[in-house]
């Protein structure tokens, strides 16, 4: 029964990647670009990629807002980036005792000089497309509180003092006033040098909600119902200027109000997260949104100097018709952009987000696709949620079916984000994925160095998420073989090779954790990554082919991908015992990973993998 089943699994999933999906009235701009589907991400969250401009280095004014959410002392200074994660900041001693709120503030100067100081390291990892969490100019860390959405922090470029001044001279309204910042300048000049080494580059952005020192929103605090911009936000009530009492009240994204929502217009109902619904945004925040996406799509007017796309954050927040109109937008000034959602939770921490309504030609090109990344989890990783390789066919078939072929190639196979706990720290905890999963939250929540079998674990993840269908994507330091807690322990400053960090212990956290690890760059696994995507690079199969399984029993796990005359068979053994793998008759294959050359019956040592050509 069990071999009529997988039968029955392998003919669903053939005729899943070559069945045709309704088209969309957009005809032209349906498909995903091609170049998405060959794509090796890495995510850089830059204040903390590499300091490469000290005289830069944000200061407290920099980082303050009129919602005073995180006091900042005036005795506040930059972190050193080798210091201890845990170790407390000498101006917080007088803060709150809660250390990750006081964790908000820290800031370690990474930078747009420091990202091209490391070109070269992005080259020789292998890289190949570039996705940047959000540059534009905001006093936070995460920048997703924007003070403009139409230019570059002012702490990412070199004259941080005149670009506040140039920006300060403009009609924040009007693009013919804009000006080009220092900083902004330098971003093209990131973008101009990654694409002379072949590498794509997407803006992070969210346009459902700004921060409390976005210009629009400052003058509704200013003027009230008299602002020219008090209908751009969802506002609830206005103060009455003859109580006593300030009675102006308005929605921020999931109730913080330090990140206020843009209008909603048309809705057909009542959002509810993890849903899609149908809308607009209010037409003059739309119009602003639709300035914004061309300045950096084609400064200039110029889409050649231009970044390649979009990561659009909280997308189901925002209503669909304002998606469908900004793919429109988008393609018609660079129909090669690539469009990719953050379509994640319907109900934290056990429903994730159906995405097949984003992705049928018509809004993005791809999502994030966390959830192919939960059911490996589960099976590479030692947790208590543990599947099987029958449950883990299962679980990639039901999510690969809700996508069209073109689909599927194009999606961005994270593991680990700016959001989540970094790869090797998830699997050192046996808990659900990302609950729990601070100090904090669980006292005994593995946040230090892992185990050598959890390296093990997470190479063979690794083996398989460059195997897989869609674009391996990579979050800055795994690489590395950084290790941390969900965020703010995932957004440690990078692990450079040439630097000496201090060890790490988290008594400030945990008092009874009396353990301290030796922090550093991780030279295999380095290595490792680098291996793995030039064999993906140089065998195009792997991106391009169709996949197939051919052994799902127990913790052993086989699939090919093949086109034409290619062929990569991939191999796993998780079990504790050796297993013998038959391999077909008569034929050669090369053991992709060290060369070796393999043919009639493979054993398979436990805790071991190959990636075997067909000669």
């Amino acid at each position: 029964m069990k071999h009529v089943f997988h039968s029955i699994q392998m003919i669903l999933l053939l005729s899943m990647l070559s069945c045709e999906f309704p088209s969309t009235k957009n005809k032209a701009n349906t498909k995903p670009p091609q170049w998405a589907v060959d794509a090796i991400w890495y995510q850089i969250f830059i204040e903390r990629f590499n300091n490469g401009d000290l005289a830069n280095d944000p200061k407290p004014e920099n980082i303050r807002t009129a919602s005073d959410f995180f006091p900042v002392p005036d005795d506040w200074a930059i972190t050193p980036w080798t210091q201890n994660w845990y170790q407390q900041d000498s101006w917080a001693e007088n803060l709150s005792e809660d250390f990750y709120a006081n964790l908000q503030l820290r800031r370690y100067g990474g930078d747009l000089k420091g990202v091209m100081d490391k070109l070269d390291y992005l080259s020789s990892l292998g890289i190949t497309a570039v996705y940047f969490n959000p540059l534009n100019d905001a006093p936070s860390l995460h920048k997703y509180d924007a003070r403009n959405f139409h230019h570059i922090d002012v702490n990412f470029g070199p004259d941080p003092e005149g670009d506040l001044w140039l920006i300060a001279s403009e009609n924040p309204i009007d693009p013919a006033t804009w000006k080009w910042t220092a900083a902004d300048k330098l971003f093209l000049e990131v973008v101009s040098a990654l694409h002379e080494r072949n590498i794509r580059v997407i803006l992070d952005y969210s346009w459902n909600h700004t921060g409390v020192e976005f210009w629009a929103w400052k003058d509704i605090v200013k003027k009230g119902r008299n602002s020219t911009y008090s209908d751009w936000y969802d506002i609830i009530s206005f103060d009455k200027p003859e109580t006593l009492e300030n009675e102006f009240d308005y929605k921020g994204w999931i109730n913080i109000k330090s990140l206020p929502e843009l209008k909603k217009v048309h809705t057909t109902e009542v959002h509810r997260s993890g849903f899609p619904f149908e809308g607009d945004l209010h037409p003059e925040v739309k119009k602003h949104i639709f300035e914004v996406t061309k300045r950096w799509l084609a400064p200039n007017n110029d889409p050649k100097a231009g970044i390649d796309g979009f990561r659009l954050d909280v997308a189901d927040h925002i209503p669909m018709g304002f998606w469908r109109d900004y793919r429109q937008f988008v393609k018609e000034i660079n129909p090669d952009a690539y469009l990719v959602g953050e379509i994640w939770w319907q109900d934290w921490p056990d429903k994730l987000m159906n995405p097949a309504p984003y992705l049928q030609g018509d809004i993005f090109d791809a999502g994030m696709f966390y959830q192919l990344y939960r059911p490996a989890r589960y099976f590479f990783a030692e947790t208590d949620l543990e599947i099987d390789a029958d449950q883990l066919v299962d679980s990639l078939t039901y999510q690969w079916n809700r996508l069209s072929p073109e689909t599927q190639q194009v999606m961005m196979n994270t593991a680990s984000t700016h959001d989540t706990p970094r790869l090797l720290t998830s699997f050192s905890n046996r808990g659900k994925y990302k609950f729990n999963a601070k100090l904090n939250d669980d006292p005994h929540y593995q946040a230090g160095k892992p185990s050598t079998e959890t390296f093990l674990r997470v190479r063979l993840y690794l083996m398989h998420q460059f195997t897989n269908v869609g674009a391996p994507h990579i979050w800055n330091g795994e690489e590395m073989g950084m290790w941390g807690a969900d965020d703010p322990d995932c957004r440690k400053p990078l692990w450079w090779p040439e630097k000496e960090f201090m060890s790490e212990n988290r008594q400030t956290l945990s008092p009874l954790d009396t353990v301290s690890d030796l922090v550093g760059f991780n030279t295999e696994l380095f290595n490792y990554y680098r291996s793995l995507i030039q064999i993906r690079k140089h065998n195009k199969v792997l991106s391009q082919g169709k996949l197939e399984f051919l052994l799902a029993q127990g913790k052993h796990l086989v699939y090919r991908r093949h086109q034409q005359k290619d062929e990569v068979l991939v191999i796993f053994n998780l079990e504790k015992q050796p297993f013998n793998y038959e391999l077909p008759a008569n034929v050669q294959f090369i053991e992709l990973l060290d060369g070796s050359k393999k043919k009639g019956t493979l054993t398979v040592l436990p805790m071991t993998g190959h990636i075997l050509k067909r000669q």
